[in-house]
Order: C-alpha cells, then structure tokens, then sequence
C-alpha cells in the first residue's frame, strides 16, 4: 500500500493553469513535471506481417501465449480465451517478444488498450498488438500503463489514430504520443496507490464470482430436490409447466403510446421503461419471447408486459419468487425457434415438466434461501461500483498532478 503523503492543489481546470501548473499536450499538470513523447522513452514496435505469414501457426500450441487486443481489459491481461504458439516459434522472434514490464496496446479496432506483462518467458506479441519496452531509468511502466488507460491518455491515443475506416494507429504515431511524466519517486507512488485500487477491484470481482457460483450450485441442489432445506421431507411433484405457472403473451405498447408514469414496462431484456398504466398487479415473472431469449425477470409491483414478452398468467398458489429461482435455471433459449429473430415456443415451454415441492413453505424457505445470496451479490456489486468510481477520481486527480503524493 501506498504510505506517501497528499497535497492537493486547488487546480481543477485545463484551461486557466493557476501558480505552480503550466497548459501541455496532456492538460494542465505540475510545472516540475514534463511532457514527454513515448518514443523518447520506450523503444516501440509491432509483430511485422511477413513475421506472422512465416512463424505463426496457431494449430501449433504451446506454452507461450500470443497476446491479441481481446486479452487486453481493464489495464490488465485477461488470459479467459488465449492462442498460444510453441516457444520455438517465439525464440525465432526475438525483437517481439514480451518480457517483464512490457507494455502491450492495441492500435488496430479495438484501440488503445494497455496493459503490463506480469512475467518473462510466457507471453509474445500477436497481430494489431504493440509492445513499448519502456526505459525504467525515466519511467515506470506501471505509471505509463495507467496514463495511457486514463482519460488524457485515451484522448492523445486516439487523436494520434489515423482517420480510416477502421481505427488504427501507426508506430510513428504511437511514438509521438505525448504523456505526463512526473519524478520517478512520484510516478511509483501514483502507480502503487493506483495499483492498490485494482486490486482491491479484483478481489471484489472475484468474490462476486465465487458468490454467483456458489448461488448457481444452491439453485441447482435446491430446485431439483437433490438438496432439502432443514426440517422439510414432504414429497415433490412433477408437472408441466402449464400446469404451474402458465405464460402468456404480453400486450401491444408502440412508443407512440408510451406515456411517462410510475408501471415499469417489461420487455424481452427488462425493464426499459415508464408508463402511466399497468396490465397486471405485481409480484410478477417475465421472460423473453421475441428477440432476447432466456432471461427471467422478476418484477416486484404492478407492470406492463410488453408484446415481445411473456408473463406469467398465474402463479396457481406457487411462491412467485421460487417460480423466478424455477424458471431462472430452466434456460428457455433451448425452447427458440427462427434463425433470424429468435422466438420462444410457447406450446414446448407449456409441455415441459419440472418438479415442485408441494409443501408451499418450502417453496418459501427455497426463495429466501436464493434470495438472501441475490442480496448479498448486489451488495458486492454495489462496492465493485463504488470502487470503480472512486478509481476513476484517483486517475482524473492523480494522473493530473491535482493530487500530489510526493
């Protein structure tokens, strides 16, 4: 963690630099920090095309992974869906490959996304992806990372693209990019407080995928019967769908007609609308019929299901939020039919057979059960939102000198 001290400037305009702050290519920033161009401090290339038609060959898998602009996210690797290539083919490739400290960023499509390689020997560059080995003499690559990620940095990657029909960048573009450079003391503070706020990011995101994980494995226990709450041993039942809690189609609603009032309309991919007239009285269950397939929504007062949804005509005494669990885990997108517009088959979603307690209050336990971990997910996500907040005003106040740590 970051112990250095704070002093705040009351500077917070990039058009009118007050004592102590001059105007630069990256804003307004401290009159003893500069404004420097890449190319002066990092030696900046890219994986050339005749290097990827005569090494690459992706059917050849091995332990070095090739970084493409989808692993970079976040200012971080993301290392979900990978193509590796044999360590062979990365030695023939000296001059791209990726050693520790690297920066990688993305100048083609999806563009400027920068991020630090972790560790030597793993990783080398892919195409449309370019590596900045940074002289750390002058600067941390870590500071870099997150200037090039933040709001300045965006806009300086971005002008400097080339105006085609696909975004690009050029190296000698990317090597005129300017960026602020602070003290080296100072850019390792602002690196390890920044650092410090992904982390804590992360750990929520991971916490909040464990806690999803765990819920999807309680739902699958729960709602099948393999799993019995305390004190309930009665029997369950198998029926049909339509003899559940049976779907309807929703009602016609053109925007033309949409009036603005206090009825959540609901269509095939929630709630994106107000009206001032509901058609049925909450608690409900809806899903998609037409266009978005398979998610489950459950809406709590009274409403207006749109024509591209289903609803749920009657509950027929069954606990509504234990219907949402129910059907939530079914995946109604097997039940689509049409290749273009996806639409969801009424009659085969009806027919389809699902065991229920019959003891209502189980049902009830099941739901609170469900309901307590939804409860604890959207909290986690309410602090994984505040945390990201709270980074992007360090990044504005840090990255900008309006902060100073040093």
């Amino acid at each position: 963690m970051s112990n250095a001290p704070i002093t705040q400037s009351n500077n917070h305009t990039n058009h009118s630099p007050g004592a102590g702050y001059k105007q630069t290519e990256v804003g307004v920033i401290p009159e003893d920090w500069d404004s420097s161009k890449i190319g002066d401090f990092a030696f900046v290339t890219k994986l050339a095309g005749f290097e990827y038609t005569l090494h690459f060959d992706y059917s050849k898998s091995g332990p070095i992974i090739a970084v493409r602009a989808l692993n970079i996210k976040g200012g971080a690797l993301d290392l979900q869906d990978v193509h590796t290539i044999p360590k062979e083919t990365s030695d023939a490739l000296p001059r791209s490959k990726l050693k520790k400290s690297d920066l990688v960023m993305s100048y083609v499509g999806t563009l400027g996304r920068v991020a630090v390689i972790p560790e030597d020997e793993r990783f080398h560059l892919a195409p449309n992806v370019a590596k900045l080995s940074v002289n750390q003499e002058e600067v941390t690559p870590a500071f870099l990372s997150h200037f090039l990620n933040g709001f300045q940095g965006q806009k300086n990657i971005f002008d400097a693209a080339a105006s085609t029909t696909q975004a690009a960048l050029s190296m000698r573009n990317l090597r005129m990019i300017f960026f602020a450079r602070p003290s080296l003391a100072e850019q390792r503070a602002i690196a390890d407080a920044l650092s410090d706020a992904d982390a804590l990011i992360e750990s929520l995101e991971q916490l909040i995928a464990k806690r999803r994980a765990v819920k999807q494995g309680a739902m699958q226990a729960l709602l099948t019967g393999k799993r019995r709450l305390p004190g309930f041993q009665g029997e369950w039942e198998t029926r049909p769908l339509s003899q559940v809690a049976p779907l309807q189609r929703g009602f016609d609603l053109p925007n033309s007609k949409l009036l603005k009032g206090p009825y959540p309309v609901v269509y095939s991919n929630g709630m994106l609308n107000y009206h001032n007239a509901c058609r049925v009285k909450g608690p409900g269950v809806v899903t998609g019929r037409s266009g978005t397939i398979g998610t489950v929504i459950l809406v709590e007062k009274d409403f207006w299901p749109h024509n591209t949804s289903l609803w749920v005509t009657s509950f027929r005494g069954n606990h509504p939020n234990f219907i949402y669990y129910l059907y939530s885990r079914i995946g109604f997108e097997q039940f689509a039919t049409g290749s273009g517009v996806p639409t969801l088959n009424r009659n085969d979603v009806h027919a389809f057979e699902v065991s229920i307690p019959t003891d209502k209050t189980e049902q009830t336990a099941i739901a609170i059960v469900l309901s307590d971990m939804d409860a604890e997910i959207d909290a986690l996500e309410a602090k994984l939102a505040k945390a990201r907040q709270v980074k992007q005003g360090m990044m504005q106040e840090l990255l900008t000198g309006r902060v100073r740590l040093v």
